[in-house]
């Protein structure tokens, strides 16, 4: 057992940890990382984001096959080889563990593998098989242990007929019957991939839409566009029970109108939602307050334990990977200065990868209006843009949500072609208290889908001009 001292001690090394670690070494703090598994990168890289995405780029392409024939483009076959794209999805995750490690060296970060335990305020014990292999003496430390896919009891996962959002990472074959329980952001997605790839796939939803957290205009479309790819989604709808089956699963649900359904499908996916991983770490002994799961923090990323910081899911801001990046360059840096720029969380952008892709950006605006703001609304369709009709791409579409007085935007939401990446301007808007004539009187680019975004603001501003 080897024993050492630091300015700085993380726990966890995923897009908030490692941020943070590699900032807090650039700042000339001495620093360490722990991590409990053998690569760098925490779930996003290595079970979470990055993987997902490389599965949903493989489903994008076989779309774009597909379609292909429209463009004057003729294709005999189209298959899905399930074995290279595990692997190709797996070098993907591979090469960015290794630009990991390099930071973490460029940085002078130490990295320790095994798990972090607090011991008492200021010591952090690092243990592999239950014996304690390091003992961290720190100045600071901070938290980024991140979550994992929670079960519900009776839905507990077996890895074979009912799953995570872990297993679906790693598929043998395409199931020809796909079942989802929650319409989330990983549920939808998996959805999208797997119902690209071929399977008759079904969302089930307890609330009275898909992806509850959007605004209800992209919800509504969302829910149009999977129905047209032949993906069932039932809304407003409970699952009460899952029975495996020699073939796989049999799962009750029941309708808004009491009326039930046997849904019999290869494999179940639940996706409702993450747990955190704050038991067992030992917050108790360091002195750091939790509430239902969630460490407090303060908008410094402060813990109850001034000198110990919590960042990404655990402090249950919102459970996204750049925002955990952006709390641990918060906590940094706080711990290096004592000050530090806050994280705008209002214009924080949320994605999701299905087909079609959704990006949102402040408030929706139902949001606005419970806010008590006189809301101006703009909406403009990808029908009328001519790079869209170019890509064969016309659903969907760019709304804006601003204050009547000012022209502020509050909220921004796109559904279609290219959203995840479009939405960017809209956030960078929102930080700066742009208004929608700013954004209305840049000059945008034609033909592009981003001049769009131009369109609706202008709309907004009460000069429309294509919509």
């Amino acid at each position: 057992m080897s024993e050492h001292t630091f300015d700085v001690v993380v726990i966890g090394s995923g897009p908030g940890g490692y941020v943070a670690a590699a900032r807090a070494g650039a700042l000339g703090l001495k620093t360490a990382v722990i991590e409990k598994d053998n690569v760098l990168g925490g779930t996003c890289l290595n079970r979470g984001c990055i993987p997902t995405k490389a599965i949903l780029h493989a489903a994008d392409i076989l779309t774009e096959l597909h379609e292909a024939s429209q463009y004057g483009i003729t294709t005999n076959s189209v298959n899905v080889d399930i074995e290279k794209l595990m692997k190709r999805k797996q070098a993907v995750v591979a090469g960015l563990n290794g630009g990991v490690k390099t930071l973490m060296k460029k940085r002078n970060v130490t990295v320790f593998e095994g798990l972090g335990a607090f011991r008492d305020a200021n010591t952090i014990t690092v243990s592999k098989n239950g014996q304690v292999t390091d003992v961290l003496k720190f100045k600071n430390a901070i938290v980024a242990v991140g979550t994992v896919p929670r079960e519900l009891p009776g839905f507990e996962f077996d890895g074979q007929r009912v799953i995570s959002s872990d297993h679906a990472l790693n598929i043998t074959k395409v199931p020809a019957r796909f079942l989802v329980l929650g319409s989330g952001a990983v549920g939808a997605e998996f959805a999208s991939a797997y119902a690209r790839f071929g399977s008759k796939t079904t969302v089930v939803e307890i609330m009275p839409r898909l992806m509850p957290l959007a605004d209800a205009d992209v919800s509504a479309e969302l829910k149009a566009d999977f129905e047209r790819q032949g993906i069932e989604c039932m809304i407003n709808t409970k699952m009460e029970s899952v029975t495996r089956t020699a073939n796989g699963v049999a799962a009750k649900v029941r309708m808004q109108d009491g009326g039930e359904r046997v849904l019999e499908a290869d494999q179940l996916l639940v996706a409702v939602g993450r747990k955190t991983l704050v038991e067992n770490i030992g917050l108790d002994k360091a002195g750091v307050k939790v509430e239902r799961g969630m460490i407090v923090a303060n908008e410094f990323m402060q813990t109850s334990a001034p000198h110990i910081y919590a960042i990404g899911d655990v402090v249950g801001k919102a459970a996204l990977a750049h925002v955990a990046s952006a709390e641990g360059q918060v906590a940094a840096e706080h711990i290096a200065a004592g000050k530090a720029e806050t994280v705008p969380y209002h214009a924080i952008p949320w994605n999701v990868y299905t087909e079609p892709p959704i990006g949102w950006v402040g408030l929706t605006e139902q949001q606005a209006r419970d806010k008590g703001y006189d809301v101006v609304t703009a909406k403009f369709g990808f029908s009328h843009s001519s790079k869209a009709t170019i890509l064969g791409k016309r659903r969907g579409f760019i709304k804006i949500v601003s204050e009547k007085k000012h022209g502020e935007v509050l909220g921004a939401h796109i559904i279609g072609p290219a959203a995840t990446e479009l939405i960017g301007e809209l956030g960078y808007a929102i930080t700066i208290e742009s208004s929608v004539e700013d954004i209305a009187r840049t000059v945008h680019a034609h033909p592009t889908l981003y001049e769009g975004i131009m369109e609706a603001a202008a709309m907004a501003a009460g000069h429309p001009i294509h919509g």
